[in-house]
């Protein structure tokens, strides 16, 4: 009896835990713990960046926007909102709350298989709870929530759906490019045990950065979790394109994943 305790209170084995774990000899956290935190990290940044984008981007009007925060300002909400996600939960999933991102991780052999549908299918949800949450508050403003959907919900497209009007091939191309440095950035600044403070900025940063270059081109996805959930209340035309910000971002991520892998730079395990 007292050697069964005994082994029931041992620390589990962390070989496989996030690189903070690592660091601090902590135990592996659950698996409902890490897709309960993913599903809040996602929750989080697309609360932040689509309700900065329907909410604030054009106030007072899209014609007079002197009180507006703009692209500048949505491109910031979508990093800083990446940043406090990484600082609050990062430690328990390693703050993904990205499809492509968990998959590009997977191909670089620096996230466990196993936990890979539990995270991306929490993200999902994180990320439609959260533009739920949006239209239910959109549904109570002046305008309604009819408007902002005729407006494309702050979804992603190309083509009619593109802010600058840019086609398939230039938004497919911006989407998978963007969204390969993104995840490079990201198997780079953990790669080391001394950027691991720095982390959440630098990854932060690069996603704002991100945002500044293809708003104007896509709205910016690179996140197929972010862009479900805007599509879902965006109308037809955002369903219809869909697939191109579910598919190029994830080709992006597995591209890099596959060539850091190549490269062998994979120390620290996500």
């Amino acid at each position: 009896m007292g050697k069964k305790d005994k082994k029931r209170n041992e620390p589990v084995d962390i070989a496989d835990s996030t690189s903070e774990q690592q660091r601090q000899k902590a135990g592996s956290w659950s698996s409902p713990a890490r897709y309960a935190a993913e599903l809040f990290g996602t929750f989080l940044l697309v609360l932040g960046g689509v309700g900065t984008a329907l909410f604030a981007a054009n106030f007072p009007s899209a014609d007079d926007n002197q009180a507006g925060v703009g692209f500048l300002g949505v491109a910031l909400a979508f990093g800083l909102t990446l940043v406090a996600g990484i600082a609050a939960v990062g430690h328990i999933s390693g703050g993904h709350f990205n499809p492509a991102v968990t998959l590009g991780l997977l191909a670089a052999g620096r996230t466990d298989a196993r936990h890979v549908p539990g995270y991306i299918l929490a993200q999902l949800i994180g990320g439609i709870l959260a533009s739920s949450v949006i239209a239910l508050v959109l549904a109570g403003g002046p305008d309604g929530f009819a408007a902002a959907q005729e407006a494309g919900f702050a979804s992603n497209g190309f083509g009619e759906g593109s802010p600058g009007g840019y086609g398939l091939a230039a938004v497919f191309v911006a989407e998978a490019v963007l969204t390969g440095i993104f995840l490079a950035v990201i198997l780079s600044v953990t790669a080391k045990a001394e950027y691991q403070a720095f982390a959440p900025i630098g990854i932060g940063l690069t996603l704002t950065l991100i945002h500044l270059i293809s708003i104007p081109i896509s709205n910016t996805s690179v996140n197929p979790a972010r862009s479900i959930a805007t599509a879902v209340y965006g109308g037809a035309l955002p369903l219809s394109q869909l697939w191109v910000f579910i598919l190029a971002p994830i080709a992006g991520a597995l591209v890099a994943g596959a060539v850091v892998r190549v490269l062998g730079r994979r120390t620290v395990t996500v």
